[in-house]
């Protein structure tokens, strides 16, 4: 029976071992092949730049107001500006997708005839 727990054991420092590597070469390779080319990081920059300029248009416009329910949770009004921001900014990069897939369509459909 110890053997059996011993196995278990073995098998999950295994596997947490598996996912570091996995998480070390998910940063660490797309980091080198930047590295190698640095003018790649352009379009990488403009476009978390405007990610931010779209969060901080959120939270510019998202309201602070906690209610005592929230309240009791520790949410206080800034916390709730920066969730409001973030629910805000879900909406609009939503509608951005929808958007560009029903211009792509209709596009599509002009360009076949």
């Amino acid at each position: 029976m110890i053997l059996l727990f011993d196995l278990v054991d073995f098998i999950l420092y295994f596997g947490y071992l598996m996912i570091g590597i996995g998480a070390v070469l998910a940063i660490g390779f797309p980091v080198y092949l930047a590295s190698k080319n640095p003018k790649s990081l352009i379009d990488s920059g403009i476009g978390i730049g405007v990610i931010l300029a779209l969060f901080l248009f959120s939270w510019l416009i998202s309201g602070n107001e906690v209610l005592l329910s929230y309240a009791e949770f520790g949410v206080d009004a800034s916390l709730s500006k920066f969730i409001g921001g973030s629910i805000i900014l879900v909406y609009v990069l939503t509608c951005v997708a929808l958007g560009g897939i029903f211009y792509a369509e209709v596009i599509k459909n002009f360009k076949n005839g």
